[in-house]
């Protein structure tokens, strides 16, 4: 069985499909039943349910392991 990812608000997860603007990663900014992400490439944000990214998470960036910006 597969071990269980602990999602964080902060946190970027890289997901299977890419977004039309060409990124695949998005910043957490809401966690529970349903996710709010932002893209990082152009700021757009989505409500998903957290199955689906459970489902379609392939890798995760914790937010204290993130280059801090500016």
């Amino acid at each position: 069985m597969t071990e269980k990812i602990n999602y964080e608000v902060g946190d970027v997860v890289k997901l299977r499909k890419p977004h039309p603007c060409g990124s695949s990663q998005w910043e957490i900014l809401r966690v529970g039943a349903d996710f709010r992400l932002k893209c990082i490439g152009c700021g757009h944000q989505i409500m998903v349910p957290r199955r689906l990214v459970e489902k379609s998470t392939r890798g995760l960036i914790k937010r204290e392991d993130r280059p801090e910006n500016g």
